[in-house]
């Protein structure tokens, strides 16, 4: 006879092995998300001008796209936390439609008025024979904003409710669709890479908003609504004190990437840094995803008592595991592999891009410890360290980037890996300090619920 013990709410005492089986769907939806920007990189090499087409992708259309969506990013973050009952629902949808809507105008503003030339010839400093490629493939991705608010706010219900499988069929559908575009691009051939890549973004991440709107409505009809109301009713007013400080977090860490580029684009080899920016951060982001996607499982199994140790040990094997493989590519040729024939780089391009990743060597790791530390901080309900910790990062990342630009003696790949790379592992620090607090109170919560009497069934 086997005996399993239960928490007093009469769940299973949360195990290594439950947390894998709530990981493991979001962590394989970040890394297909992370497969996106090498399969789009891949093609756009191979079309034509892909130096040109590269480049604009990274030093324009990406770095826009994302500081525009900014304030939306951390919705499934929020979602996961607070859509404990239909009128906390309600109240965070809400700011997620009125959010979508306002950054949609924002990005029609920025993408199809003379704006656009002050941004990226005034204020990034783009090469000039990426400036108009670079406009073409910010109008095409119009739909970017509005689709993530959607999407990130009903997967973190979905979260919520252990329907994490569907965020990952839901990354499937949209890397589906975006193959279906890049195929007919590349079949037609005469298509700029830039137009091909922009839109194959754009329709996957509306196609895969339209099928978490599917999912998640019998989660709403048949299980949110007829949850009881919280105890403590979530108000507009403690949404923005717990939201805002997250808004800008994500608001400070995406304003880095526009910045990285116009930094890059003033250093030694501007064109070869940004068009080898793309392919290596998606590759690196490939490697980061199991650690991100721990982000929303600590949140969630931080509620149940016992869950601290065994959430240390997850985390500690994401960090062996992800380190290791990215030491094994670094140090093999497994990265001239990679780069040479996966993300179709020019031989020079394919070099350039291997010295640069053994400075990413920290960044998977950091990225398994910010979601612990960030998980606990979230669960308390006081996000304002999190809001210091990107404050420390950009502080630290700006830093370096205008030293590369004042010493303009460095290749701008180089200085801007290390720049970010240096960032991150700060960040890291000034979360496990902010953490502290909150991490004590779950040690003494699990270390009173171990003397406490629990269930055991037969």
């Amino acid at each position: 006879m086997a005996a399993t013990l239960k928490s007093p709410a009469g769940t299973p005492t949360p195990t290594v092995q439950r947390i894998a089986k709530i990981w493991w769907p979001l962590a394989a939806s970040w890394l297909l998300m992370a497969v996106e920007l090498p399969v789009i990189s891949a093609i756009m090499a191979r079309l034509s001008n892909p130096e040109i087409s590269l480049a604009a992708y990274g030093g324009i259309v990406l770095p826009l796209a994302l500081l525009i969506e900014s304030p939306i990013i951390m919705l499934l973050a929020a979602s996961t936390t607070l859509s404990k009952d239909w009128d906390s629902y309600q109240k965070i949808r809400r700011y997620m439609m009125s959010a979508g809507l306002a950054l949609t105008l924002l990005h029609i503003l920025i993408a199809f008025t003379p704006l656009y030339y002050v941004v990226v010839r005034g204020m990034l400093g783009a090469p000039p024979e990426i400036v108009e490629p670079g406009r073409l493939g910010l109008m095409l991705m119009l739909p970017w904003s509005w689709s993530i608010a959607y999407r990130r706010f009903h997967q973190g219900v979905l979260i919520r409710f252990g329907h994490s499988r569907d965020v990952g069929i839901g990354t499937v559908v949209r890397l589906s669709a975006e193959v279906i575009v890049l195929t007919v691009g590349t079949l037609i051939g005469t298509l700029p890479g830039i137009a091909v890549g922009a839109a194959a973004v754009a329709s996957g991440v509306f196609c895969e908003a339209a099928f978490i709107g599917w999912r998640v409505r019998p989660v709403l009809h048949h299980e949110l609504e007829l949850t009881p109301p919280s105890e403590h009713p979530l108000t507009m007013r403690s949404f923005i004190a717990f939201y805002a400080p997250l808004v800008m977090t994500s608001l400070l860490s995406l304003l880095i990437e526009p910045l990285g580029s116009a930094a890059l684009s003033r250093m030694p080899n501007a064109l070869e840094s940004l068009a080898v920016w793309p392919v290596i951060h998606g590759l690196i982001f490939m490697l980061q995803s199991a650690g991100i996607a721990l982000n929303e499982v600590v949140v969630t199994f931080l509620d149940e008592p016992g869950s601290v140790r065994p959430l240390r040990r997850f985390t500690t094997i994401i960090i062996a595991v992800t380190t290791g493989l990215l030491l094994v590519m670094a140090a093999t040729p497994l990265s001239m592999l990679w780069f040479s024939q996966v993300a179709a780089l020019p031989p020079a391009l394919a070099d350039l891009a291997r010295a640069g990743l053994w400075m990413a060597l920290p960044m998977p790791a950091m990225s398994a410890l910010q979601s612990w530390f960030q998980g606990a901080i979230l669960h308390s309900r006081r996000t304002r360290g999190i809001t210091e910790s990107v404050l420390v990062y950009m502080l630290a990342v700006g830093g370096l980037l205008l030293g590369g630009v004042a010493l303009a003696q460095f290749t701008g790949l180089y200085v801007g890996l290390l720049a970010f790379a240096s960032g991150i592992v700060l960040q890291t620090v000034w979360l496990f300090v902010r953490s502290r607090p909150a991490m004590r109170t779950m040690r003494q919560r699990d270390a009173g619920a171990a003397v406490s009497p629990v269930a055991v069934t037969s």
